[in-house]
């Protein structure tokens, strides 16, 4: 017997609308009775719908959580990286969304809707929906839909009609894409278009997407200029300095450097401050606050960071948002918060012992042996914070490091944003 196939956008818009949502609903009753549809749901919302159904959501009952007041909600705008970008959002998506009966939203990290505009209509529907600022629109409260699931695998997602994991949603279609802060690449929130199942198209997909890398690359822009004023600041007090020093803003990016080698960023710990610090890359340093900023004084001599002493490294994956590793056991412990690439690399370095080669890393991410470029450069910037941890031919752990990883309770939780072939199989594995 042949397997379902797959069913995609371009094939759900082609269809009569009402004999669209008919087939979605139908795979999605399949799917969770347990029996064979017809066709197999899309990855992303196959995936979505297993992390619900693992996480108790109610697939027939809308859930909502405790709105935000409006205190909390006015504190979590004004905290918000995004909200310097909203004229981005607002002159790219609201015109549009208004004439095609949709609306757009912006949400915080957490999934909580923080603003939303567009046509008047779609805003009353969504009310009654409590599809209203300050409500938690998070993956694992409301299910599938285009806040929360494109937060949980980090990349834009379309839900159409009965993708939605919850019945009452089916009459919506929601587009959404994140936005992640362009120094250290933290999720800051999506930007949703959304709107009645009617108006679906596959061209919003490619909208959103634009419009959240648009906002990206104006904060990026804020960074550049935020860096150039530590840089006036840093440059006449690092003149009269001896040996080395380096300063560097909060994310530990490199405003101006003496007496060493450039580096574009060094990894800081979440609790550094001011006085005596210990950085992997660096060795001992005298840490004194620069105004948007650090400065900070090398201790040790010599151009060359020394091997560290450590006898424990702990990755912790466990969150399906956040992910540390850890160097305990030397003269500092010490904890680095990983980006969705460093994680997925050093998850599949902790669990290979006993190494793997560039091109073993490059099947295990991308199903492709050849794309060792990728990989090599991924690590190289991962050897900038763990030094002499980290070894190469093959890439592996120093044999003297105790490696513990922490994962989640069930596998289907473990890095949900990552496309590797491996982690991929890693969270297939049952329980």
């Amino acid at each position: 017997m042949n397997a379902p196939s797959t069913i995609d956008l371009a094939r759900i818009s082609a269809m009569d609308l009402a004999h669209a949502a008919h087939l979605l609903k139908d795979v999605r009753d399949a799917t969770l009775s347990g029996r064979r549809p017809r066709v197999l749901p899309r990855p992303v919302i196959g995936d979505s719908w297993g992390r619900m159904l693992l996480g108790g959501v109610d697939p027939d009952h809308d859930h909502r959580s405790r709105l935000l007041d409006e205190e909390e909600l006015e504190e979590r705008r004004r905290a918000s990286p995004l909200r310097d970008v909203l004229p981005v959002v607002r002159n790219a998506l609201v015109a549009v969304a208004d004439a095609a009966e949709h609306i757009v939203v912006v949400s915080d990290a957490d999934g909580r809707v923080l603003w939303r505009e567009g046509s008047a209509g779609v805003l009353r529907a969504a009310d009654a929906l409590g599809f209203e600022p300050g409500a938690d629109w998070g993956e694992g409260v409301v299910g599938t839909n285009g806040i929360g699931t494109p937060l949980v695998v980090r990349r834009p997602v379309q839900v159409f009609s009965a993708e939605h994991f919850v019945q009452t949603h089916h009459p919506w279609t929601c587009t959404g894409a994140p936005v992640t802060d362009p120094r250290d690449g933290r999720l800051l929130g999506v930007v949703d278009v959304s709107g009645p199942l009617r108006t679906i198209h596959p061209a919003t997909l490619a909208l959103v997407d634009s419009v959240a890398k648009l906002a990206e690359a104006r904060l990026r822009e804020r960074h550049a200029r935020d860096l150039d004023r530590l840089r006036a600041v840093a440059a006449p007090v690092l003149a009269r300095l001896g040996g080395r020093a380096v300063a560097v803003d909060a994310h530990g990016w490199t405003a101006a450097v003496t007496g060493m080698p450039p580096a574009d960023r060094i990894a800081l710990s979440k609790a550094l401050g001011s006085g005596r610090a210990w950085l992997p890359s660096l060795g001992a340093c005298l840490v004194e606050p620069l105004p948007g900023g650090w400065l900070l004084h090398v201790e040790s001599p010599g151009d060359t960071p020394r091997a560290v002493a450590a006898t424990r490294l702990v990755l912790d994956v466990s969150s399906p948002r956040r992910w540390t590793l850890s160097v305990l056991g030397g003269a500092h412990d010490w904890t680095h918060e990983l980006s969705p690439r460093h994680a997925e690399l050093l998850y599949l370095l902790c669990t290979s012992r006993t190494g793997r080669t560039a091109s073993g890393l490059a099947e295990d991410m991308f199903g492709d042996p050849a794309r060792t470029v990728t990989v090599r450069a991924e690590l190289s910037r991962v050897r900038r914070y763990l030094g002499g941890l980290l070894a190469h031919r093959p890439y592996r752990f120093h044999e003297d490091v105790d490696v513990d990883v922490i994962t989640p309770e069930h596998p289907v939780d473990l890095l949900p944003h990552s496309t590797a072939p491996a982690v991929r199989e890693a969270r297939s594995a049952e329980p």
